[in-house]
């Protein structure tokens, strides 16, 4: 038996759980039709093989018709789910984990116009910021039906094999009638704590009844609002004890603050750049004041923290769910001794921006989550060891460099400067985004284990690349800024890459025109906006930074709003020239009949990239596909074959920005699924 604390054994009620690591409640909008059906199934079932000891499916799975999903939710209100969840159930049993449901009702954290275009409700006619809908103020057959919906299918649940469900509060209808500043109802659901609290126990004592007393039900729920007029802690903690006297609950799994913001929902999700387990000495307060079994999971990343959440008794169950997004078997390494073989969470949040956004979640540096049908978290040997070649370390290279090495095949990297990194070492510049460069870290460490030799400080060229008698070659040469965006002037621009490495000194009044809403434009604005400059950012879209997404954007507002920088949005710069010392930026519109000029004394460009793509061209001729990819086997997974020179005696291939301007997360996908057919 081991003696880590993460890999004993807890008993919940009944349940055996066989180690200390959950993931919490998530949806990764992965449903088809509102059912957890293949797809769904594989990516649960992937961290059950990594050893969670639970996995805590549907982020808020929809009880009712009235409460529509913002984005891919499961529908739980419909019979159907039944025999999908018990196929899920079944197949993540088999692997020895646990798994339960979060259910919940959103009240007014949804919109009108979706589903069935029914009425947002909630104890209040008060809307939330960040969805937008007014709501109906609840009437008493309305929270009669809802428990009703809550009780149904809690019961579907438990005839889908379930081992119980967690009730969600926080933000959602049943926080909005605890919540003072969401709960404008007379008696018996509106004014004291007592009445507030009635619909979660009326809810409860109906969800019992049907379910009996051998299924579990915890409930999920803030315990501090942490918002004038919200609850307070000492509210939560009276609601705590009430939850555990109550005798119809078998844990607590507890967060702190809101989320009916961006910004809020960002406190209580912190990012890269924001401090790890900020509230994991408030759920040990609730732990210590209550002795009851309490789960906990907000930025807990590395095994370390986690092992201190449980070590320290400040909870019972520790929650690593972005963890386990960016690595399924994190528990299985543990056990193994081989922690430093975590690919780590690096706060990216690319994952949950993109739900939010009505996308799937997928990890940013590990492309086969969410892919698990198609894509390997562990790679087979192959069968036939190539020399593959590979120029250029950023997310790309190092990524096609990593799979053809624990592949097995014999893998030489070349790289024009004295590290790696591409544009995640610029990146990481940024004090807020420093956590980035552990993906290149991870992969340089996997790729020495593997022996992969790397060449740095050498410029590939053409014969460099022949002189080792390569059977593969990869290009990851990325790119180069593009700021040729200008009718006249593209000569008196700055990019953005030159202010974020520090080769260009900013201004002291500077216009950042930002026309790939990437981060590098926010970057470089708020770096420059950091010096006491004045700064104003310009785009010609809707919406300034539309790449960078919610919660991304949160903590780059903190920091330009307090200095005070502009945003300007619907504006395209069209050219620049020079005046005395100063220039003068002509703005237009695409919307027509504007023409305005502002004068500063620096602009900065960000638009993107142009691929770095001589060393392509030049090998393209004297390989034996002239660089082409099959996409259909691409998409299918099998091994490129396309011939279009028999005296070549390599095939060629590009990824990443070498090819177009497009993510991190696109670059790592490119080498993925092309080097895991080699």
């Amino acid at each position: 038996m081991s003696k880590d604390p993460l890999l004993q054994p807890y008993q919940l009620k009944h349940l055996t759980l066989r180690n200390r690591i959950i993931m919490t409640s998530h949806e990764p909008a992965y449903p088809q039709d509102g059912m957890p059906k293949e797809r769904y199934r594989a990516y649960h079932v992937e961290r059950a093989k990594g050893g969670v000891a639970m996995t805590m499916t549907a982020g808020s799975a929809a009880v009712s018709k009235d409460s529509p999903p913002v984005f891919n939710n499961l529908l739980v209100y419909k019979d159907e789910v039944v025999p999908w969840m018990k196929d899920m159930t079944d197949a993540i049993h088999e692997q020895g984990a646990a798994v339960m449901i979060q259910l919940t009702h959103l009240g007014r954290r949804t919109r009108w116009d979706k589903g069935y275009w029914l009425p947002v409700v909630s104890p209040s006619h008060k809307r939330e910021a960040a969805h937008r809908a007014f709501p109906k103020k609840m009437e008493d057959w309305d929270v009669e039906r809802i428990i009703k919906d809550y009780a149904d299918a809690a019961e579907r649940m438990k005839a889908g094999g379930m081992d119980g469900i967690e009730l969600q509060a926080y933000g959602h209808l049943m926080d909005q009638f605890w919540s003072p500043l969401t709960n404008d109802l007379d008696g018996p659901y509106g004014g004291s704590m007592d009445n507030r609290l009635q619909f979660t126990f009326d809810v409860l004592r109906e969800v019992r009844k049907r379910v009996g007393p051998d299924f579990i039900v915890g409930m999920r729920y803030t315990a501090d609002e942490d918002m004038e007029g919200g609850l307070t802690k000492e509210d939560g903690l009276t609601i705590s004890q009430r939850l555990k006297d109550c005798g119809m609950i078998d844990f607590l799994n507890v967060i702190r603050g809101h989320i009916d913001t961006d910004a809020a929902l960002t406190d209580v999700i912190p990012i890269q750049g924001m401090s790890n387990s900020p509230h994991l000495d408030f759920a040990g307060d609730i732990r210590a004041a209550t002795n009851f079994p309490t789960f906990h999971a907000a930025k807990i990343p590395d095994v370390a923290t986690a092992r201190h959440a449980i070590a320290s008794g400040k909870v019972d169950m520790v929650g690593m769910t972005r963890a386990h997004i960016t690595d399924p078997h994190i528990v299985r390494k543990i056990i193994e001794n081989r922690e430093d073989d975590i690919r780590p969470c690096v706060g990216a949040n690319y994952c949950l921006d993109r739900i939010y956004q009505g996308g799937s979640a997928y990890c940013i540096h590990n492309a086969a989550t969410g892919r698990e049908l198609d894509m390997p978290h562990r790679l087979a040997p192959t069968q036939t060891r190539k020399k593959v070649v590979i120029i250029g370390t950023g997310p790309a290279g190092l990524e096609a460099a990593r799979v053809a090495g624990e592949r097995g095949h014999d893998v030489v990297v070349f790289e024009a400067a004295d590290r790696p990194g591409g544009q995640i070492r610029l990146t990481a510049q940024s004090e807020r985004r420093k956590e980035m460069i552990s993906i290149i870290e991870w992969r340089m460490n996997q790729c020495v284990q593997h022996d992969v030799t790397f060449r740095f400080n050498t410029w590939a060229e053409a014969d460099t690349v022949q002189a080792e008698n390569p059977d593969v070659v990869i290009v990851a040469t990325g790119g180069l800024p593009d700021t040729e965006v200008l009718s006249r002037g593209n000569d008196l621009v700055v990019s953005s890459w030159d202010i974020i490495s520090g080769d260009v000194k900013p201004g002291s009044n500077v216009l950042v025109f930002d026309d790939a809403g990437d981060h590098a434009g926010l970057q470089a604005a708020d770096h420059i906006a950091q010096t006491g400059a004045k700064v104003e950012i310009m785009t010609p879209d809707r919406s300034f930074a539309p790449e960078v997404m919610a919660m991304n954007l949160v903590p780059y507002m903190r920091s330009m709003q307090k200095l005070d920088v502009t945003f300007t949005v619907t504006y395209r710069l069209e050219a620049v020239e020079k005046d005395g010392n100063q220039l003068v930026a002509h703005v237009g519109s695409d919307y027509g009949g504007v023409s305005k000029q502002r004068k500063v004394d620096q602009v900065v460009i960000n638009h993107g990239t142009i691929p770095l793509d001589d060393l392509y061209f030049d090998l393209k001729p004297l390989s034996s596909n002239h660089g082409e990819v099959s996409h259909d086997q691409l998409i299918t997974g099998v091994p490129q074959s396309v011939v279009r020179n028999s005296d070549g005696s390599f095939q060629l291939f590009r990824i990443g920005d070498a090819v177009s301007a497009r993510n991190t997360h696109a670059a790592i996908y490119d080498a993925l699924r092309l080097i895991k057919d080699i």
